[in-house]
Parts: structure tokens; sequence; C-alpha cells
């Protein structure tokens, strides 16, 4: 993940103090960004071995989940060109919706390479 504090000019410190109860900092923190004129709220962590973001509408009368271009358009903003990150469809009995319309993507941290077909299957 990026060092967040590129992304200083985006933070939601009152988020951040309702969530962390702090200000975040290089690899935590909230943010309200735009791509294509909508605003998101991400909330961004990284701890127990993952980096994370959450990705949700800003807009609450917006009832759809971030499409896939507003998807990459973030994970640009959060990730590095050459990060491969994830989002999970987990076992039914692990799912987990505290957020409708809020999608996630996932980084393995300390040097797990996440495993990836070849590029010709796709």
């Amino acid at each position: 993940m990026r060092d967040l504090h590129t992304l200083d000019k985006y933070r939601d410190t009152i988020a951040e103090r309702e969530i962390y109860g702090g200000v975040g900092d290089a690899g935590n923190g909230c943010f309200k960004v735009y791509v294509g004129g909508r605003s998101f709220f991400v909330v961004a962590s990284n701890g127990g071995g993952w980096e994370h973001i959450s990705v949700s509408p800003r807009n609450r009368k917006r009832q759809t989940c971030p499409t896939w271009e507003e998807m990459c358009e973030i994970k640009a903003m959060f990730f590095a060109p050459e990060e491969c990150v994830v989002q999970y469809h987990p076992p039914k009995s692990d799912y987990v919706n505290n957020y409708p319309y809020c999608l996630h993507l996932w980084r393995p941290t300390g040097g797990v390479e996440i495993p990836r077909p070849p590029t010709v299957f796709v």
C-alpha cells in the first residue's frame, strides 16, 4: 500500500477520530475520494498480515456498489501499480455484510504473493 500521507488532502479526520480514536497514519485512515465526479468513503488499514481498503459510496442516496472502473481508480490511489490486490468472495458461512454497497480490496503483507493464473488463461 502507498504511504497514506500522500493522500492527506483527502483525509476525513472526523471519521478517523470516530473509528480509530485519533488521526490516521501512514498505513491507516479514512478518506473521501472522488472518481468521475462521484464521492467515495474509503477506510484503509494495515495489520494482522493484511493491507485493506473498504470502499463505499459517500452519498447515502447512491444505492449501488462501486463499479469495476471506480474500484480500479481507487486501487490506483491506494496501491502501487505493480501491487496485486484481491476482492474475496468467501464461503457463505464466512460472509459478512456490515454495510451495504461496500466493496473491499486486500493485499497480504510480509512478502506473501497472491497466486494468479497465467495471463493466457484470461
